[in-house]
C-alpha cells in the first residue's frame, strides 16, 4: 500500500512525486505511459523535433477542425519520463499576472498573481541571479540561450525598427516587447521535469517510480478513489492509495482517464454505457495557443547544417553551440489594438526552416517567425472515441470558431509582416517561402487556415471551478485530484510549462499541509 498514486510523470507529475516523497513517512508511487528518458534526442536541444511520432511521442491529431475548412492538426505530447518537458521547446514564460488575478477574480481563491508568485520563485534557479521576481536554489534550472543565431539577432533588431521595445526579461516588470527567451536549460541540454524534480528523488525508498503502464481507470468505493488499475506487459494490475489518486495526465488524457471511469458529462458517458459517478464538464472548455508563421529562404547559414562533429564535440564538452538552440530561441510579447491591458499575442522566431507542423525535413536555408492568439475565445472539447483505454480520444480544439480569434490573427500576421520588411532582415531574405500571397483579408486568412498549427498548449478541460475546486480536488469526490495544465480555468499568455510546475509545487504545499 502507498499513500499516493500518481498519473502521469509529465511537467507536474514528476514535481508532486520529488515534492511529496520529501517527506520520508510518506509513500509514493508515480506511475508512467511512456518509457524512462534516455534517448539522446531528449537530454539535446535542438534535436526535440525528432521525437516527434516516434515512440515518444502520444502522436495526437485533432478530429476535423470546423474552423479551418475541416482540416486536422497534429498535436505532439510527450510520452516518457517528463512528459511534454522532455520534448518542448524549452521556453520558460510564467504568463502575464493578469491571468493569475483574472482566476482569483473568476472563482478561482488563491489562484491570484500574489499567490502563485512564491511558487515560481521555489521552482526557479535562474542563473541571473535572485530578485523580487526571480528564485535561486531551486530545482528547475532557467538560463540564457546559449546559441542566440545571428537571425535572432537581425529578427530582434526588425522588432525594434518596427516600433516594438527591447525586453530582456519576459518574466520581468513587463511582458511587452522583443527579445530572445530564458529557457529551462542546464550547460546547455534540456532540463525537463525528470531532470530538475524526478531523478534526484528517485533514490529514495519512499518512491517508486512505473514505467511503460497505461493506466485503465480509477478505482473507487462509492465515491472515493482508492486506487488506479494499469497495464503492462499486456497484464492488468492495481495499485491502491491509502490517501490520494493524483492525475496528472494533461489536459487530453486526464479528462480521457475520468470519463472512462465515470466522472464526465453523464449523457454522453450513459451512451457509452459507462455508468456515471459524477456529472461534470470533464473534456469542456479545451484551449490552445493556435500559431502561425511566415518564412523565408536565406542565404545565411542556418540551424539546417548544426549537426556536424565539430558542434556535437561543442555541445558535449563545452555545453554550447547551435546545438543548445530550442530552435524559438527569440520572440517576444504585442497587443495587435489599442486599449489592451496586457498583451494578446506572442512571437516565436526560429532560424531554421519549419515544415509541416515540424514533420518534414528542412531541405534549405530558412527562418521564420508566428505569432500565436494569447487568450483566444474558441473552446474546443476533448471526448470518449471508444471504452478501449488505449483509444486516443477524439480532441476538437475549435480554433477560430470564434471571430474575434480570426481578427486577432491577421492582426498578428501584418505585424509579422512589417518586422519581415524591416531593414535589418532584408539582406538575409532571400526568397518569400511561407507567406500570404497578397496583403487582402482574404488572402491572409486562407494563409491562417491553411498554415496554422498548434502551439503545444493545450489547457483548462479539468477547469477549476467546474471539474475541480481552487485545492484541485474533484467535486463531488473524495480521494481524487487533478494536477496539470487541464486544470486551469483560462489559458496564459505564453508557453504553459512554467505555469503547469507552479501548480505543481502549489498543489504539494496543499497535500502536505492538508
Amino acid at each position: 500500500m502507498r499513500d499516493y498514486v500518481i498519473v502521469g510523470a509529465g511537467s507536474a507529475g514528476c514535481v508532486l512525486a520529488a515534492r511529496l516523497s520529501e517527506d520520508p513517512d510518506v509513500r509514493v508511487t508515480l506511475i508512467e505511459a511512456g518509457a524512462p528518458d534516455t534517448a539522446p534526442e531528449i537530454h539535446i536541444p535542438a534535436a526535440f523535433g525528432k521525437l516527434f511520432q516516434s515512440k515518444w511521442d502520444w502522436d495526437y491529431l485533432t478530429d476535423p477542425e470546423p474552423g479551418l475548412d475541416l482540416r486536422r492538426r497534429y498535436l505532439p505530447r510527450g510520452k516518457m519520463l517528463g512528459g511534454s518537458s522532455s520534448m518542448n521547446a524549452m521556453i520558460y514564460i510564467r504568463g502575464n499576472p493578469a491571468d493569475y488575478d483574472q482566476w482569483a477574480a473568476d472563482g478561482a481563491t488563491g489562484w491570484g498573481w500574489p499567490d502563485v508568485l512564491p511558487y515560481f520563485l521555489r521552482a526557479e534557479d535562474n542563473e541571473r541571479g535572485a530578485s523580487d521576481l526571480h528564485g535561486v536554489g531551486g530545482p528547475l534550472t532557467v538560463s540564457d540561450g546559449r546559441s542566440r543565431h545571428a537571425l535572432m539577432d537581425a529578427y530582434i533588431d526588425a522588432a525594434l525598427q518596427a516600433g516594438h521595445k527591447a525586453n530582456d526579461d519576459f518574466n520581468g516588470p513587463e511582458q511587452d516587447g522583443a527579445g530572445y527567451y530564458q529557457l529551462t536549460q542546464r550547460n546547455g541540454m534540456r532540463c525537463s521535469a525528470a531532470v530538475a524534480y524526478l531523478h534526484p528523488a528517485m533514490t529514495r525508498p519512499n518512491l517508486e517510480v512505473i514505467t511503460d503502464a497505461l493506466c485503465t481507470r480509477i478505482l473507487f468505493e462509492g465515491n472515493r478513489a482508492i486506487g488506479v488499475e494499469y497495464e503492462r506487459a499486456n497484464e492488468l494490475s492495481q495499485l491502491l492509495a491509502d490517501r490520494e489518486v493524483i492525475l496528472c495526465a494533461g489536459a487530453y488524457n486526464s479528462p480521457q482517464l475520468l470519463m472512462l471511469s465515470g466522472v464526465g458529462i453523464a449523457a454522453e458517458l450513459q451512451a457509452y454505457g459507462i455508468e456515471p459517478r459524477a456529472n461534470l464538464p470533464v473534456g469542456e472548455n479545451l484551449q490552445d495557443h493556435v500559431h502561425a508563421a511566415i518564412g523565408y529562404l536565406t542565404d545565411t547559414e542556418t540551424l539546417l547544417t548544426a549537426e556536424t562533429a565539430e558542434n556535437i564535440a561543442l555541445l558535449q564538452n563545452d555545453g554550447r553551440g547551435p546545438l543548445t538552440s530550442n530552435i524559438g530561441e527569440a520572440g517576444g510579447f504585442f497587443r495587435s489594438q489599442d486599449g489592451l491591458a496586457a498583451p494578446d499575442c506572442q512571437i516565436h522566431a526560429a532560424p531554421v526552416m519549419f515544415v509541416d507542423e515540424g514533420l518534414g525535413l528542412p531541405t534549405d536555408h530558412g527562418f521564420g517567425f508566428g505569432a500565436v492568439v494569447l487568450k483566444p475565445a474558441s473552446r474546443g472539447k476533448v471526448f470518449l472515441r471508444s471504452l478501449l483505454p488505449s483509444a486516443k480520444p477524439h480532441i476538437v480544439h475549435g480554433y477560430f470558431t470564434d471571430p474575434a480569434d480570426r481578427e486577432t490573427m491577421m492582426r498578428a500576421l501584418r505585424v509579422l509582416t512589417d518586422i519581415a520588411e524591416q531593414p535589418a532582415l532584408a539582406s538575409h531574405r532571400r526568397a518569400a517561402m511561407r507567406v500570404p500571397e497578397s496583403g487582402s483579408d482574404a488572402d491572409v486568412w486562407e494563409f491562417i487556415k491553411r498554415e496554422c498549427q498548434t502551439l503545444y498548449h493545450p489547457t483548462s478541460t479539468c477547469a477549476i471551478g467546474s471539474v475541480v475546486d481552487p485545492q484541485l480536488r474533484v467535486l463531488g469526490m473524495e480521494g481524487l485530484r487533478v494536477v496539470d495544465a487541464s486544470v486551469m480555468p483560462t489559458v496564459t499568455r505564453g508557453n504553459t510549462n512554467a505555469p503547469t510546475i507552479m501548480i505543481a509545487e502549489k498543489a504539494a504545499e496543499e497535500i502536505r499541509s492538508g
